[in-house]
């Protein structure tokens, strides 16, 4: 074919869109005899217009499944809507649209958006977890659930605006009071639904050692989260009451040590045991310590604060009086919510002692070295060591005293070895319209009766009365509301609250299996093909949250016979965030965002692909740039005039390759080098960036090289065939155009987005030359090229012909020359 002399996208852009779509290149099954990759990243939430942070995390997906589908694997690459949650909500109380229509709008943009990047999704899987044909199966799954005990309801803390009298999300509370109203918020115990995440607490620790290829910043931070303890509970009895003080440590060897116990603010006993003396102080402390987030409280560096209620807890192994005291360093979500404090053995009571006066007694020595002295201690000792007056765990190591305590502690009656976990269940019921109903009725004689799997889906009513007042949007819908009991036929109440929009995400990836299965929620057998998904791409935010709640709802899918494996995903990449043209993060709170859609009609959409994979590693955040942007549009427009350049090696005789020399075969050994290092790039740590810098080389050398010979110009037939072919998953419209263009007739019927990925020979990958580091008495001195099997004589003499090594080797003697082959060559002078 004859090619245009210019580069203009707009002219192929939506031509190979349409072609990938009419040969349906992208659909998963194509291969069935074909091994198989599911590549997935997180689904967007379409509250608003698509922006390029969004981009970034599609376009690092897309190019790893494109590349995956020429290494002739059979590729999942699907696409859905996260489409329910609070923002549509709070938009429909701010300019009563309803969300539904406000979703649909979004989604629609969302779609043409990412069809006019070029993205290779398997659209015939698309979902939208607002179709009652997906959220059904979030009620068949609480149905389940509640028979197996995993559902359960409870009371819960939740967030109460006074004057809307509604709960409202932890977002839409600014300086304790209601942003939409300014009314003051305050915590209120209300009844919820809760999932029994904590009964998978060990199976959940247990499973991150497995996911080896997950970022150990997310595994890190999931292991906090879950935050396994192992200690022992210990009952300290308040002096002159009957009542006690449970505390939890997981360092029982240094409770001889121990003087004073402090309470959380907010534990129950804190009112209750201080003294009226201490009243006053105590509730100011207390009702400070409410209106301070609990990071601010406990985070690196912030300052100790406490008061003394007045009253006294008894040390039960020593018998010994000691101050209860109410801190801000405590929380009562942590263990019981008060902790016996250690000053000598634990460096946040030592400096809480210091500020307060209170004793510091050491009762733990190193096994080696000085001993400590409680008069000369600058910092808390909190290391392991040998115990000293601690009764009769004197003398013992502290993992010995650990075990002998907690035993002493259970047979003494008043403790036990225990593990106390960081995580909570889940509470995942809203007061709240745009969700899935939660599947509920209740009923006088029966209590709360679940919905019949059979009568599902509760559809959430169209009829919307979203004020963010009053009683839950769902309670106002009579027609909703009054219902009869599933068990008797009597009347009945529905359950007006819906499930937390993080229920639909735990469980997406396997609903796109068989998205249109009205049967179940996914077919079991097409889970044992495709699952566990290979990799998923998706911002480190999630980290924790969602991706705790993704690995729970999989182990629970397990047990249901559903999936095979515990695990829901193999390969985990988080993506940097993409910062918009003023530095800050692309949100539209900031009104920094920019639109894929203007960028892709100025300079196509390959260029944005491309300025997304080339800016950073997936990993770093990235800043937007016009400028750079412009950059990489001239990069493929210098690519676009290299082809038209070399139009007449187009026809080159591939058997022409072999009388290549010169030139001719260095521009070979490029070629291979840059096919080698593409491939690395994606088989590897996902270095996008430096594979396009190789493709940029690669260029730069074609520009360089004018063809004479047959074999020339076979070996620049072969150099814009693999550019094309290794552009494909980074540029893949214009990676088909050119393509094409090299091959012509070879290539009539097939697509370059289902051609073979391109192989590089080993021997035209071995460097001819080598980089030498030359030294003088060890220091730097300059480097050599050299050939790669030379031998010390010629490295060295190389090495001499160096200025700057002949002037620290002028008028000295070479005592010495250390020869390293390919690597160095050192003088030794004197």
């Amino acid at each position: 074919m004859s090619m245009n002399e210019r580069y203009e996208p707009q002219s192929i852009e939506s031509r190979w869109q349409g072609r990938w779509r009419d040969a349906g290149v992208f659909h998963a099954g194509r291969r069935p005899q074909a091994e198989e990759r599911y590549v997935l990243e997180m689904f967007p939430y379409p509250s608003g217009a698509m922006h390029m942070g969004h981009a970034r995390v599609y376009t690092i997906g897309d190019a790893l499944a494109r590349h995956l589908r020429m290494k002739g694997f059979d590729v999942l690459h699907p696409i859905g809507f996260d489409a329910l949650g609070l923002p549509a909500e709070n938009a429909a109380i701010k300019d009563g649209k309803h969300p539904r229509a406000r979703t649909e709008e979004n989604i629609v943009s969302f779609r043409a958006e990412m069809k006019s990047l070029g993205y290779s999704f398997d659209w015939d899987r698309e979902i939208v977890t607002a179709d009652p044909s997906y959220y059904r199966w979030n009620q068949w799954f609480f149905v389940k659930m509640l028979e197996k005990g995993i559902v359960y309801r409870r009371v819960g803390k939740a967030n109460w605006c006074t004057g809307c009298n509604t709960v409202i999300a932890n977002e839409q509370v600014v300086d304790e009071t209601c942003e939409r109203c300014g009314s003051k918020v305050l915590e209120k115990q209300i009844p919820e639904w809760a999932f029994r995440i904590t009964a998978y607490a060990q199976d959940l620790l247990d499973g991150l050692d497995g996911l080896t290829e997950w970022p150990e910043r997310v595994t890190t931070m999931q292991r906090n989260w879950i935050g396994k303890s192992e200690g022992a509970e210990v009952d300290f009895a308040v002096a002159g009451s009957g009542r006690t003080v449970k505390v939890f440590t997981t360092r029982v060897d240094t409770i001889h040590g121990c003087t004073y116990v402090v309470l959380a603010p907010e534990h129950p006993l804190t009112a209750e045991l201080t003294t009226p003396a201490q009243r006053e102080a105590v509730q100011a402390f207390v009702e400070r310590m409410r209106r301070t987030d609990a990071a601010e409280r406990t985070g690196e560096g912030a300052p100790k604060e406490g008061v003394f209620t007045g009253a006294h807890a008894v040390n039960p192994f020593t018998g010994e009086e000691v101050p209860i005291w109410v801190a801000n360093f405590v929380l009562a979500e942590y263990g019981t919510g008060a902790v016996m404090s250690v000053p000598a053995h634990d460096q946040r009571d030592f400096e809480f002692a210091r500020k307060y006066g209170l004793p510091i007694r050491v009762v733990i020595q190193p096994a080696v070295g000085e001993p400590v002295e409680e008069a000369r201690l600058e910092a808390a000792f909190t290391d392991d060591g040998r115990l000293v007056s601690s009764g009769t765990a004197t003398g013992l190591t502290s993992a010995e005293a650990r075990r002998r305590l907690s035993a002493e502690a259970k047979e003494r009656g008043f403790g036990a070895p225990t593990v106390r976990w960081h995580l909570r269940d889940w509470g995942f019921s809203r007061q709240r319209y745009w969700g899935t109903p939660i599947p509920i009725v209740y009923c006088e004689d029966h209590g709360a009766v679940p919905v019949p799997v059979d009568q599902l889906p509760v559809v959430l009513p169209d009829e919307a009365i979203i004020t963010g007042t009053g009683e839950p949007p769902l309670a106002k819908v009579p027609s909703f509301v009054n219902t009869t009991c599933p068990t008797c036929g009597k009347p009945a109440k529905r359950e007006t609250e819906t499930m937390d929009t993080f229920v639909d995400s735990s469980w997406y990836y396997a609903r796109y299996l068989s998205p249109k299965d009205d049967q179940r929620p996914f077919d079991p057998e097409a889970a044992r093909r495709w699952l566990p998904v290979d990799v998923y791409v998706g911002g480190p935010e999630h980290a924790v949250m969602h991706l705790l709640y993704f690995r729970f709802w999989n182990r629970v899918m397990q047990e249901l016979g559903l999936v095979p494996c515990a695990e829901p995903v193999k390969r985990l990449v988080t993506q940097g965030i993409v910062n918009g043209p003023d530095g800050r993060k692309m949100s539209k709170r900031w009104g920094n965002v920019v639109a894929p859609g203007p960028m892709v009609s100025r300079f196509g959409a390959d260029t944005v692909r491309l300025f997304m994979l080339f800016a950073a590693p997936p990993e770093k955040d990235i800043d937007w740039s016009d400028e750079q942007v412009e950059g990489l549009f001239r990069f493929l427009s210098r690519v676009w005039r290299i082809f038209v350049a070399r139009e007449g090696c187009f026809g080159a005789s591939e058997a022409a390759l072999a009388d290549a020399s010169g030139e001719a075969l260095e521009l070979r050994r490029r070629t291979h080098r840059t096919i080698k290092r593409v491939t690395e790039g994606f088989e590897g740590d996902l270095k996008f960036n430096t594979g396009i810098a190789a493709l940029m080389e690669l260029v730069n050398a074609l520009y360089a090289f004018e063809p004479g010979s047959e074999a020339d110009r076979a070996a620049v037939r072969e150099a814009l065939a693999a550019a094309a072919a290794l552009l494909a998953p980074f540029a893949p419209h214009v990676a088909e155009e050119l393509w094409h263009a090299v091959l012509g007739p070879v290539a009539e019927g097939k697509l370059l987005a289902e051609a073979p990925w391109p192989g590089f020979d080993p021997a035209l990958c071995a460097a001819d030359v080598v980089t030498i580091a030359v030294q003088v008495n060890g220091k730097l001195r300059g480097e050599v090229q050299a050939p790669v099997g030379a031998a010390e004589a010629e490295v060295r003499a190389l090495a001499e012909g160096l200025e700057k090594v002949q002037a620290h080797l002028a008028g000295k003697t070479v005592r010495k020359v250390v020869f390293v082959p390919r690597r160095l060559v050192n003088f030794v002078v004197g």
